[in-house]
């Protein structure tokens, strides 16, 4: 199942357990965000097109983190005047995990779980820059067997 948002004043196509990277939302990281502006649903039934919007349709997703994206240059100049200017910008913008789809009838959520590890810490871990965390339960440190002790001390005396 599908559907097709808007939000930010663009139009998103988005599926259970899908990562969108969209203009910034409010929120803080692991908080949960609905989206009702709900355009088009697919899935077994067919597709229904709203007219503009689905009544009672709603995606829900969670926000993984708000961070800057991309710089953009702005370089201005005028030929043989000696005018060059040069700017830059980030603009701010939130990545969202896509968890469930509901309207028409029909509900698709997603099983997995919201990994909330940033865009950072994925780099710098590629890198090898950052500590890894193993996710394997800690097990008992082993300890010399008695026998072999006792037969150390014994060998001295």
């Amino acid at each position: 199942m599908y559907a097709v948002i808007k939000t930010g004043g663009k139009q998103y196509r988005v599926q259970p357990g899908d990562v969108i990277v969209v203009e910034k939302l409010d929120g803080d990281a692991g908080a949960a965000v609905n989206f009702g502006e709900v355009l088009m649903l697919g899935g077994d039934k067919g597709v229904t097109v709203g007219a503009p919007l689905i009544d009672g349709a709603a995606v829900a997703a969670t926000l993984v983190e708000t961070r800057k994206g991309e710089k953009i240059k702005i370089f201005k100049k005028t030929r043989r005047q000696g005018y060059r200017r040069t700017n830059g910008h980030r603009q701010m913008e939130t990545v969202l995990r896509i968890t469930g789809i509901e309207g028409a009838g029909e509900k698709a959520k997603w099983d997995g779980t919201v990994d909330l590890m940033t865009k950072l810490e994925i780099n710098a871990r590629a890198r090898g820059l950052a500590p890894r965390v193993e996710a394997v339960e800690a097990a008992p440190a082993k300890k010399a067997p008695a026998k072999k002790a006792a037969k150390a001390e014994g060998a001295e005396a």
